[in-house]
Parts: structure tokens; sequence; C-alpha cells
């Protein structure tokens, strides 16, 4: 039995929920859009916000005038945290296993008191952290990958709840007609894969694959994301690709990915992102196949994607190439992309987990 018909839970993440757009604010607003006969509390940007901010729960404000995560949010976030802790039934923590984590473990039972704890995982900077943290509670990862690396470091019992896609916001659609458009979409993250792709799309150029490469290429705060940008045009120029178009912040990311024939995502390292890129799932449900580096982590695709050695842009580009000339591999590729969104990254499946997940903590 709940403690009550409606239970009431504390949404704890790094930034506020209607500002900046990180893997942990996502996923928290998609837990919150999904439990619908559950009363949230969650942090608001104030006196600045998104435009169409979440329109269910109670937002309690947090003094920011910019939706990033900067160390004033963090501290706001966890004395927020510690007192809204005490006046809910659960709470359910979003955080990257970071440089901070290991401290905040441990004040645990200072910060969020005796209420049962949820913790999802959305990513791990580095394994060296995990050694020195502790769980929060019931641990929630995106990935097989990422829970056998917290069942490693001790923290018992992981579940595996991966991240969910709006199939109607993302419906199947033909490939498009006319000339190729390949896409890489990222961060301006060391061993990020910008570099790979431009590499690997001059191997698939070499082959005689014909297309246009679009970077969609975003910068960290304090990044001087016009001179990286610059690197990466001089870096496609070098390497003789004529048609190169490096762009920022997408607004309308469902109209770019439609657009487009080849997602290549071929990062080195994740760096603390979420094990399963949201990019990826729009790619894969809107019929776009991709082509990724073999990481662990993404193991979890399995053959409704591509995968190439991390960092090798040679087999990458004969990849590309060798995609762009199989319209029939390609048809398979966009069908079984679409079915693996449908079965595993559904809505309703995403839903359910998360409420047999908090109907057993209340219980």
């Amino acid at each position: 039995m709940l403690r009550r018909e409606r239970p009431r839970v504390l949404l704890l993440t790094s930034c506020p929920l209607d500002g900046a757009e990180g893997s942990d604010v996502r996923l928290a607003s998609d837990v919150l859009e999904a439990l619908p006969d559950v009363d949230f509390v969650w942090f608001a940007q104030w006196p600045d916000h998104r435009q169409h901010p979440p329109r269910r729960g109670r937002p309690v404000r947090m003094l920011t005038r910019s939706g990033a995560v900067h160390v004033p949010h963090r501290v706001q976030a966890a004395l927020a945290g510690a007192v809204f802790a005490r006046r809910v039934d659960l709470v359910h923590v979003f955080l990257t296993v970071g440089r901070a984590f290991p401290l905040f473990s441990r004040l645990r039972p200072l910060l969020l008191g005796g209420r049962p704890v949820v913790h999802t995982v959305t990513g791990v900077m580095d394994a060296r952290f995990l050694a020195r943290a502790r769980p929060l509670g019931a641990t929630v990862a995106l990935s097989e990958s990422m829970a056998r690396r917290l069942r490693a470091a001790d923290f018992g019992d992981v579940r595996v709840v991966p991240p969910m896609i709006d199939l109607d916001a993302w419906p199947y659609l033909p490939r498009p007609k006319g000339y190729p458009v390949v896409l890489f979409a990222g961060y301006h993250d060391p061993r990020g894969g910008a570099e790979t792709v431009i590499d690997a799309a001059a191997e698939a150029w070499r082959e005689g694959a014909r297309f246009r490469l679009v970077l969609a290429v975003r910068g960290r705060p304090g990044q001087r994301t016009g001179l990286l940008d610059e690197a990466l045009r001089e870096r496609a120029g070098a390497a003789g690709l004529p048609d190169v178009e490096v762009r920022g912040h997408v607004e309308d990311m469902r109209d770019l990915i439609t657009s487009v024939h080849v997602l290549l995502y071929p990062p080195d390292s994740l760096g603390g992102k979420a094990d399963i890129p949201l990019t990826v799932l729009q790619s894969l449900a809107s019929g776009r196949p991709a082509i990724l580096s073999d990481l662990p982590q993404f193991a979890d695709f399995g053959h409704a994607v591509l995968r190439a050695p991390a960092g090798d842009a040679r087999r990458t580009g004969q990849q590309l190439a060798w995609l762009l000339d199989q319209p029939r591999s390609w048809d398979v590729l966009a069908e079984r992309g679409r079915s693996l969104a449908e079965d595993h990254f559904g809505p309703e499946r995403f839903a359910a987990r998360y409420a047999a997940l908090y109907r057993e903590l209340l219980a």
C-alpha cells in the first residue's frame, strides 16, 4: 500500500527543470510526464524560465539567470533538496557521477534524510569517482553496460530503465529524396567524435560516396565555440571535403534529423554523457540508420545500428560509403531502428518500470 493515493516525489536535478537541456533534466521531465498519478516537486528557474516549462507538479524557484549548470546552482539544489526531501514521500535524484558526487553520496543522510531514494545515474565522468562513492538508494542505470559497472562498484541491486522516446513526436518516415545528407550531433568535447566524423567522411569520399556533411556541434560553458567551429571547417577543408556545414545549437532537431540519410556518432568516450544519446534515439525512431563507435554502452542497440572501433575513422568511413551505396541495407537498418525504439524505448515501457519501482519503495 502507498502512504497516500498520490505520493509526493521530489525530482532532484543539478539545475532547474525549466532551464538547460541536459540529460538529467530531460530524464526528470520524462518521468514527470510519464507518471500522472504522482505529485512531483521540481526546481524552477527564476526570474527567467524556459518558454515551455513542465505543466505538472509544484515548481520550487531557484535564483538563476541561466539554465547552465554552475556551482551556485548545485549549492542551491543541494540546500533546497535538503529542505524538501523532508516534505515528500520519495526523492528521485538524477545526477551524473562526477567529481562532487562522492562527497554528496557520503552526506546523503544529512541532505536527503530518511526518505527512500531513487538515483538515476545519467553518466559516469570517471571510474575513479565510483570507487569513492556510495549508493544513494535504489540505483537505476540507462544501459546494461552501466549497470554492470555500478554493480562492480558495490552499488548493489542496480535496475536498468532505458530512456524513452516519444514515438508519436518522432514518426517513422521514408528515406529522403535527393542528395544524401550525413549528420553528426554532439558537443565540442575532447574525444567527442567530431574530428573522427570529418576523417571518416573523408575516407567515405575517397571510396566514392557523395554526400553533404552537417556537424551540429554545441559548446560547453566557457568554450570559445567560434574558434572551435572554425577549426572543424579547416580540418574538413584539409581533408578534401567539399560540402560541409558546421552549425551550433539547433532549435528544430526534428526537422534536421528527418532531412538526413545517416547519423554518424563515433565518440571515443562519452565523458559523463548519457549512455543512450537522445539524438541516436530520435534518429532510429525516425527511420534514420546510425553508425556508432563500439563503446560498451552502445551494445544495447544490437543489430539496429552499425558500429566501428572507437577512433577508427577508416572503418567508420568504409561503413558510411557502403551504407549510402546499399539502399536495401539502408531500409533494413531503418526498420530495425524503428522496431528497437518501439520495443525498448517506448513511453509505456518507461512509465511502467518507474511506476513499479516507486510502488516497491513506497510499499
